[in-house]
C-alpha cells in the first residue's frame, strides 16, 4: 500500500478512499456464504424491481413504500441497532420529536455505502440531491441515482444538462419534505470526513440543517471505490448480518443567509453553531471576497457561482464537517475531490 501513501491526509494519515478488506472468514463457512447469497439474490432484485420501476411511480400510502424499503434492507440483514440523537437521553427518543429532521429541514449526510440513502429514504422520505465541490446549487436525483451514486466516479463540475437550483429554492417549493444532501460529494470508507462542497450555503438563513452520520459494522459494506457492483452485492448478501448505527446532531442554521437573523438583528449568532460575530459588518463580506482578517488567512474560493466562500461561509461548513467527524468518531481530512479523481486513476491502473 505504498503506492498509495500519497492518498493518506498528512495530519492525520487516514487513507479515506482504500477500500475495507472483509473480515477474515474460515474456508469452513463458504459454501454457508454462497448459500446465503444465491438465496438472498433473487428477492432483492424481485424487490428492488417492484419498488423502483412500479411503486416509485404510483400513488400509494407512504406506509407501503416504507415497509418495501425496510424489507430490502432487512433481507441482507442490515439492522438498524443504535439511534443516538444530540441531546437526547438514551432511552428517551419517545421526547426527541424537536431534535430529528421533520418537513422544511435539510439534511447533511456523510456518504459512504449505497445503503446511506436506502436507510434515509426508509426513515425520512427525502428528496436526495447531489452536490458539486464547484457550485452553491444542487442537482435534484432519484433515490435510484441516489444509490446508483455510490458507485459512480467523482466528478468536479456538473453535467452541462444538470439542473442546478439552490436549497433554498428547493425547500420553498417543498414544504412538506425533507431535503438531503451529502455535501462531501463522493463516497469514503467512513474513516475520514472529507472537506465538504459549499451546496449548504444555498439554504436558507431560517431552515434547520441537521448532520447525520451514519456507520456499518462490518466496514466492507462502504465503496469509496467507483464500480465494483457484484463484489459489492456479494459482501452485502453473503454475511447473515450488518450492524448500522445512526447519529443526529444538534440542529445548524446558515448563518450566511440573506434571510438569516443574524442579518436581520445585527447579532449573528447562529443558533447551535457558537458564532457570535456579526459576520455582515466585514466589508470583505458584502464584497464577495475575505483577506487576511485573523481567519488563519483563508481566502475566497471560487465556487462556479460568479461569487466565493469568505472566511465566514467556510465556518458554518467547518461546523457540520466537525458534527459529521465527531458523531462518527473519526477526523476530517484534507483530501478532496481532486485527490480520489487522481486516487480513482492510480487504482486503476494498479488493476490492469
Amino acid at each position: 500500500m505504498e503506492k498509495y501513501s500519497q492518498f493518506r491526509d498528512k495530519g492525520t494519515a487516514i487513507a479515506p478512499f482504500l477500500p475495507v478488506p472483509a473480515p477474515p472468514s474460515s474456508v469452513i463457512w463458504a459454501p454457508f456464504h454462497a448459500f446465503l447469497f444465491v438465496f438472498r439474490l433473487p428477492f432483492v432484485v424481485s424487490i428492488s424491481f417492484f419498488y423502483f420501476c412500479i411503486l416509485e411511480w404510483i400513488p400509494m400510502g407512504s406506509a407501503v413504500k416504507y415497509g418495501v424499503l425496510w424489507l430490502m434492507l432487512g433481507i441482507p440483514g442490515v439492522w438498524w441497532v443504535d439511534l443516538q440523537v444530540d441531546g437526547v437521553k438514551r432511552g428517551q427518543l419517545h421526547s426527541a420529536r424537536d431534535n430529528l429532521p421533520k418537513a422544511g429541514t435539510i439534511i447533511a449526510s456523510s456518504f459512504t455505502s449505497p445503503l446511506d440513502p436506502l436507510y434515509l429514504a426508509g426513515i425520512f422520505q427525502p428528496i436526495f440531491t447531489r452536490s458539486y465541490p464547484n457550485t452553491r446549487r444542487v442537482e435534484r436525483i432519484s433515490l435510484f441515482r441516489a444509490i446508483l451514486l455510490a458507485f459512480s466516479a467523482p466528478k468536479r463540475s456538473p453535467p452541462s444538462s444538470a439542473k442546478l437550483v439552490a436549497l433554498q429554492h428547493l425547500t420553498t417549493e417543498n414544504p412538506h419534505k425533507i431535503i438531503c444532501v451529502f455535501p462531501e460529494t463522493t463516497t469514503t470508507n467512513g474513516r475520514g470526513i472529507l472537506p465538504l462542497a459549499p451546496s449548504l450555503l444555498s439554504a436558507g438563513g431560517n431552515t434547520k440543517i441537521y448532520p447525520v452520520n451514519l456507520r456499518y459494522t462490518p466496514q466492507d459494506i462502504t465503496t469509496p471505490v467507483p464500480g465494483g457492483y457484484f463484489s459489492w452485492l456479494w459482501r452485502l448478501l453473503s454475511k447473515p448480518t450488518h450492524q448500522m448505527r445512526v447519529r443526529i446532531a444538534t440542529r445548524i442554521y446558515n448563518s450566511t443567509s440573506q434571510d438569516s437573523p443574524s442579518k436581520q438583528t445585527s447579532s449573528a449568532r447562529a443558533s447551535g453553531s457558537g458564532y457570535d460575530t456579526n459576520i455582515f459588518d466585514h466589508p470583505d463580506f458584502r464584497n464577495g471576497v475575505n483577506g487576511n482578517d485573523g481567519h488563519d488567512g483563508l481566502m475566497a474560493v471560487d465556487v462556479g457561482d460568479g461569487d466565493g466562500v469568505s472566511a465566514d461561509e467556510q465556518k458554518v461548513l467547518d461546523r457540520v464537517g466537525e458534527d459529521l467527524a465527531r458523531l462518527g468518531r473519526v477526523k476530517r481530512v484534507g483530501l478532496g475531490v481532486e485527490e480520489k479523481i487522481e486516487f480513482v486513476k492510480v487504482w486503476g491502473s494498479r488493476r490492469r
